[in-house]
């Protein structure tokens, strides 16, 4: 079971030698040192020019795997090794395969024989030999040593993808010792090999990510038998897809056009299947809006076979045939109610076309509308039944064309039906889809699973598994220039999938692959070994992550940098923000966000900075540019949200936002030029998504522009004089009128302040005018203390001044409950004196304490209380006994972390057999109506919407018997191709609960006192990440308030609720928060 004791310790135990090692999460058998007796050595010393030994009756695939490991000893020590295979003047391995005709792709015929040749082999040298690699059965080598008991298989044998390596003892004639690997099956094997690549110093990215490889003079193989394999999920892929601009543009400037599109051919395509056998993954959706995998070139189908990569086609492109071949060789609707004789023989091609590759295949089935749509026209019961027959078509015509002996037999040929989108609700419909078929949910394109196995679909012969994403073209808007995701959030969902038994295939749409190294390369480590890096093993995956691709040194600063990075960057994607997102008057929250991106750019600079050159590339392309994008890219938006809030108060500054705005919108496009001419411009044009500007619709704006704004006339004095003044929660200026508060009033009020609420409140006084003028504040009380009480504004709106108000709590009357003025004045009055009274700031004060015996808990100020989910009081057990209890999922969601029930194959629980998160609170206010509102990510009803997500919350005064639960069910049905009712909302804020009231409940509060709010979550996919009580003083925001004061916790007088950034537990706040975690957290 995920998330216990054990998964902690396999990444504590692998962490303890991560800084000797580059291999992430792998038994270590390479050191760089003779320290271990026994131990081999395979670089340095005597060893001048190694040698890798293969049989050449192995696969291709696994001879070129070899062939890498040889350049890369090269990389590391600068002497290539040598390949042979034990004969001498033998030519490369050949993959011999007959080229589909692409010229014609509707009757199959195929061209003359042509081959892929492997790497060149060298003479044989048996004192040279120090890795012998093989597959049981497929090579000579392997299998005499398996029959002369030199090595033992039992333990890998038969298994998927599995493998030992071990040193034997004259392995052949002339070999004092080897290192020896076999493998179960091809990729077993080519693992092992890529095992000892990574582990000597070669990352999976060297290529891609430009990853440095470490100078290695001496190398050493320990003397331990390795056994690895089968891993946890048995396909393991990415999908290659929204690839226009960025991926496109790229390949068409590397190389030429095919006869169909941008050159989307083997030399492109040997790249991607590389780094994925590298990274231990095996499945492939190739590319698909502007390309046709299989006819762009004729060597791409045969090539994956060759790399052993299983070949597999999008949920819109059944049995092998990309999706534009329809539309481009046959006539006719791709309907099949109205076109099935022609859709049928289209069929029977991909069929043909995939026949001598069906070792390596993983069948499509079923059917969708055209690009990438729902079928049309017909009702779902129609759909139903087409579809049925549609599938039962499918296997006859894969029987025949394969040459299964029999339609029976065709369940031995690996199948799948992505159930995406529309495609789910049929299954809901009643569609039977045959038992040995793989049934791949898919998530709502934002990360969230939408369905996984009941208990009465775990026993399927074709298991499930999951199709998610990282990149999305669609609503409520696009997402597709950046790395936005939270290694967290997927290891939660993901780790759900894997405990309910979704562990046949994961395939993750990665749109142009660059930029998402970092989430790929955790997904595919999560399916690998789930057990290890599953559950809030997270941090301590992302260290690892760090140790190999730029050694120990840095690698928890790194680590903690690509923490904060997923969250900050996904609790709202870039695409999504707007000058509203965040409020620039309420909670310091704006303010706070630039905060935490200006901190995050300053701690990846300076570890850049530190780095040698060799590995400072790809640390930008991976680490500091994201920071960098996302800094610049709140720059603007904030920066247009605070020049309508100054151009509302026609303020002189606001012309300088304009500028500032400039700026930025200069930064990202001197970054997107940076990145471009990184090395020699070998990245140019991954960076040429537009992501400025999108304007209520989802689709990608044709070229960056910045939000609207305001200029303001500055030549003359506003009406109102030269100084004006505003207030913290509230758009209104003074003196003057505008829409915001009462015309011809001249005071603003303060949210209100007490000893439990924020330590500061703030008020700005500015330049309205065309002079400098001198400004005072004065207050009628003495408690009351000002930052600044006196100042000068001038035109250019330097002198702008943001004064913060506090209060000398001790020096307060007992029961104080009053408003406090603040005068403010300037000599520099004229004509405006005669319209115009000098503005005065209000300051509501309340000195009140909570009851003697409340002792924890927290504690209403400003209107409401607010609550992280995670600083519960207590678990309150279930009547019946029960494993199942919360655990803190951490550096999760949006600010820090969130709480939810573990295990996470529970099933539906009620609220007898639920435990119970209580929370104690203490109201000063009454209210009949108290709103609270859980902020809970954004799940969905995956047990199906006849088992929704469902929770019962209830509220009642400490001491009573309690008060029946409310029941709130927050995600409704899905029907047809429609996501639940709120669904758009609560992906794009990151949870449910900000926009409408599906986490919201009410109840009675009649007097002031101590309350206890308890919460039972009844489900393991409600993870809740805040708690709001609403006494009718929220003011609006992304985050919601800060947290409250904690009674227990907290001191009066030293707790400073300005904004999330002092909470404690904020991931990047200043409240204890501060580093990302590690640990596991309290359960």
């Amino acid at each position: 079971m995920l998330l216990l004791s054990s998964v902690k310790g396999a990444a504590a135990a692998w962490l303890a030698f991560a800084s000797v090692v580059s291999g992430l999460g792998q038994e270590r058998i390479i050191s760089f040192n003779s320290s271990t007796s026994g131990s081999l050595q395979i670089a340095g010393g005597a060893v001048s020019k190694g040698q890798i030994l293969v049989s050449s009756n192995d696969y291709w695939g696994v001879i070129r795997a070899a062939g890498d490991l040889a350049i890369d000893f090269g990389r590391v020590t600068g002497t290539n090794y040598t390949l042979s295979n034990g004969n001498s003047s033998s030519k490369p391995a050949a993959y011999v395969y007959n080229p589909v005709n692409n010229m014609n792709n509707t009757y199959y015929t195929t061209l003359a024989t042509t081959q892929f040749n492997g790497p060149a082999y060298s003479e044989p040298s048996p004192k040279d030999v120090v890795v012998i690699a093989g597959t049981v059965g497929h090579s000579a080598v392997i299998d005499s040593l398996i029959s002369s008991k030199a090595i033992d298989v039992s333990s890998i044998q038969g298994k998927w993808e599995s493998f030992t390596s071990q040193l034997v003892k004259k392995p052949v004639p002339g070999c004092p010792q080897a290192l020896v690997i076999a493998g179960s099956d091809p990729r077993g094997t080519i693992y092992g090999i890529y095992d000892v690549s990574e582990q000597i110093g070669v990352s999976p990215w060297y290529f891609w990510a430009d990853s440095p490889v470490r100078q290695q003079k001496n190398i050493y193989v320990l003397p331990t038998k390795k056994v690895q394999g089968p891993p946890d999920v048995k396909y393991r892929g990415f999908f290659l897809n929204d690839e226009q601009p960025a991926l496109t543009n790229w390949v068409a400037t590397h190389w030429q056009d095919t006869p169909y599109g941008a050159g989307y051919g083997p030399a492109f395509y040997s790249l991607i299947f590389e780094v994925l056998l590298r990274l231990r993954a095996n499945y492939l959706w190739p590319a698909l809006w502007g390309s046709m995998f299989e006819v762009d070139d004729p060597g791409n189908q045969p090539l994956a076979d060759a790399f052993e990569i299983v070949l597999g086609t999008s949920h819109t492109e059944p049995l092998m045939r990309a999706q534009n071949e329809f539309g481009h060789f046959y006539k006719g609707p791709w309907a099949y109610n109205l076109n099935n004789a022609t859709i049928d023989d289209y069929f029977r091609y991909g069929v043909r076309r995939a026949k001598p590759y069906a070792r390596n295949s993983l069948w499509t089935m079923g059917m969708r509308g055209t690009g990438d749509t729902a079928i049309e026209g017909l009702g779902v019961d129609h759909i139903v039944s087409m579809l049925e027959t549609l599938v039962k078509n499918q296997r006859e015509i894969m029987s025949t064309g394969l040459g299964v002996a029999n339609i029976a037999n065709i369940t031995s040929v690996p199948q799948m039906w992505c159930l995406y989108k529309e495609v789910m609700t049929y299954i809901f419909a009643g569609l039977q889809v045959p038992d040995d078929v793989t049934l791949l949910w898919a998530d709502d394109n934002w990360g969230n699973v939408r369905r996984l196995p009941l208990l009465n679909e775990t026993s399927r012969a074709g298991g499930a598994g999951v199709y998610y994403h990282f990149d999305y073209v669609g609503d409520p808007r696009d997402y597709k220039w950046i790395n936005t995701i939270q290694l967290s959030k997927t290891a939660e969902q993901m780790g759900m999938a894997y405990a309910r038994g979704a562990d046949r295939i994961w395939i993750v749409n990665v749109g142009d692959m660059k930029a998402l190294e970092i989430p790929i390369s955790h997904f595919f480590d999560l399916a690998y070994d789930a057990e290890m890096w599953g559950g809030d093993n997270t941090m301590a995956w992302a260290e690892a992550w760090a140790t190999r691709e730029f050694g120990p040194q840095y690698a928890s600063e790194t680590a903690d940098i690509m923490m904060k990075y997923g969250m900050y960057a996904n609790r709202r994607k870039y695409e999504l923000v707007e000058p509203e997102t965040y409020s620039v008057i309420n909670y310091n929250e704006a303010d706070a966000v630039l905060q935490q991106w200006s901190d995050h750019v300053a701690q990846a600079q300076a570890v850049y900075d530190k780095l040698d050159a060799a590995a400072q590339p790809a640390f930008f392309e991976m680490i500091l540019h994201p920071a960098l994008a996302g800094l610049i890219v709140h720059r603007v938006y904030i920066g247009g949200a605070k020049n309508m809030l100054y151009a509302g108060q026609k303020r002189n500054a606001a012309n300088d936002v304009i500028n500032e705005v400039l700026s930025a919108s200069n930064d990202d496009a001197a970054l997107t030029a940076r990145w471009d001419a990184l090395l020699g411009g070998k990245w140019a044009h991954f960076m040429d998504q537009t992501h400025l500007g999108y304007e209520g619709y989802w689709q990608q704006p044709m070229r960056n522009t910045l939000p609207a704004m305001s200029y303001v006339q500055t030549q003359f004095v506003s009406l109102a004089g030269h100084v004006g003044m505003g207030v913290e929660g509230s758009n209104a200026t003074v003196q003057g009128d505008d829409q915001y508060h009462a015309n011809s009033g001249n005071n603003l009020a303060l949210p209100p302040m007490d000893p439990y609420g924020p330590s500061t409140r703030w008020f700005d006084v500015f330049s309205r005018g065309t002079k400098d003028c001198q400004w005072t504040a004065s207050p009628w009380q003495p408690w009351v203390k000002l930052s600044q009480t006196t100042g000068t504004v001038g035109p250019s709106g330097d002198g702008d001044t943001r004064v913060y108000v506090s209060i000398d709590w001790p020096a307060v009357p007992t029961g104080y409950s009053s408003t406090v003025n603040i005068n403010i004045t300037t000599p520099c009055r004229g004509l405006d004196r005669y319209g115009y009274s000098a503005p005065m700031v209000q300051v509501p004060v309340v000195n009140r304490l909570v009851a003697g015996n409340f002792t924890k808990g927290f504690v209403e100020s400003d209107g409401h209380i607010s609550i992280l989910g995670p600083h519960y009081s207590a678990i309150v057990p279930p009547s019946v006994n029960s494993n199942v209890t919360y655990h803190t999922f951490q550096n999760y969601g949006r600010t820090g972390s969130g709480v939810g029930l573990v295990p996470q194959n529970t099933e539906k629980l009620s609220l007898s057999t639920a435990p119970a998160l209580e929370y104690d609170v203490y109201f000063f206010s009454n209210s009949t109506a108290a709103s609270v509102t859980v902020f809970m990510s954004p799940s969905l009803n995956y047990l199906g919407d006849g088992m929704p997500l469902e929770y019962g919350i209830a509220l009642y005064p400490q001491g009573s018997s309690g008060s029946p639960a409310t029941m709130v069910r927050p995600v409704g049905n899905t029907v047809g191709a429609n996501m639940p009712d709120g669904w758009g909302y609560a992906v794009a804020d990151g949870v449910w609960g900000r926009v409408g009231n599906y986490t919201t409940s009410r109840f009675a509060v009649p007097q002031e006192g101590a309350y206890t709010l308890r919460i039972w979550a009844l489900m393991p996919g409600i993870v809740i990440q805040k708690v709001v009580v609403d006494m009718g003083g929220v003011r609006p925001s992304y985050l919601g308030p800060p947290e409250s004061f904690l009674v227990g916790r907290d001191t009066l007088g030293q707790y400073n609720q300005t904004s999330f950034l002092t909470e404690v537990g904020t991931v990047g706040g200043g409240g204890g928060g501060g580093k990302c975690k590690r640990s596991l957290g309290r359960a």
